[in-house]
């Protein structure tokens, strides 16, 4: 499920219906603004696109629990993480050889955390000037920051030109290939190498890693940064840490993550 301005059919006139406007079956302007309001008002990234996550909480769609072959407790989480992140486990524990409990409580409290509570799927890049400043010196000195302060698509093709596989700033891949997914997925490398893990053109529309793909594009995180043999390792204080270091860089919201770590692990035991 993927709509957006310019999508027409019934699946836009059933979302314009349940929106309140007028059912004609093009997503033009009208419905995108009533979209993101929508989105803002309930937690959601305001970006006018409904993908899988929008649809189903707009629709109250509770997506059947299956459980993965190896025999892991998915249904245990229900209540504690949402059921559209649940409904993706079957086939992202499959491709990525989640085979243990460890595996995957290491994952979703990482994820959890690094999306705050799998709300987040775009980055946000709607930063003020001193925020610029703090976040991206090097690309924002004065008097630049002022002028691309509350300016995230001017910002981000900025930030990310000439780096991970992005053109120059002209190009605007910088916003294109902007980090989305629970594990922000960066950069036009990397969202053509995601692509042809997952078999799907996510270049050419790249907001399939934030509307379809988000758990199965921080799983690819994962994978491609060899993580699964850290989570092996235990379910410790030590574990956790070092593989915040190598997601975050720091230790930044360390103790959530532990905490996120112990609730889930308590449940799938």
């Amino acid at each position: 499920m993927l709509l957006k301005k310019g999508s027409t059919g019934e699946g836009v006139k059933k979302l314009q219906a349940k929106l309140g406007l007028k059912p004609d079956g093009s997503f033009g302007a009208v419905t995108e603004t009533k979209v993101k309001e929508w989105q803002k008002a309930n937690g959601l990234t305001a970006d006018g696109v409904v993908g899988t996550i929008s649809w189903n909480k707009l629709f109250s769609t509770t997506p059947p629990i299956a459980t993965p072959a190896n025999g892991l407790k998915v249904d245990n989480l229900k209540g504690l993480v949402p059921d559209t992140v649940i409904a993706q486990f079957p086939e992202v524990i499959a491709k990525f050889n989640i085979t243990n409990i460890l595996r995957l409580t290491h994952f979703l409290a990482q994820c959890s955390h690094e999306s705050a509570n799998f709300t987040a799927v775009s980055e946000n890049l709607n930063y003020s000037a001193n925020g610029l400043k703090k976040v991206f010196p090097k690309y924002f000195p004065e008097p630049l920051n002022q002028t691309y302060a509350r300016k995230p698509d001017k910002i981000a093709s900025r930030a990310y030109a000439g780096r991970m596989g992005n053109g120059d700033e002209a190009s605007g891949d910088g916003y294109k290939f902007r980090g989305r997914g629970y594990i922000q997925l960066t950069g036009k490398l990397n969202y053509a190498n995601f692509g042809k893990f997952i078999g799907e053109d996510t270049v050419s529309n790249s907001d399939l890693v934030a509307s379809k793909y988000p758990l199965a594009s921080a799983a690819f995180f994962f994978e491609v940064n060899k993580l699964w043999a850290i989570c092996d390792k235990g379910a410790n204080v030590e574990v956790i840490t070092t593989l915040t270091k190598r997601i975050n860089g720091g230790t930044n919201g360390l103790d959530d993550r532990i905490s996120r770590f112990n609730k889930y692990y308590g449940h799938l035991k």
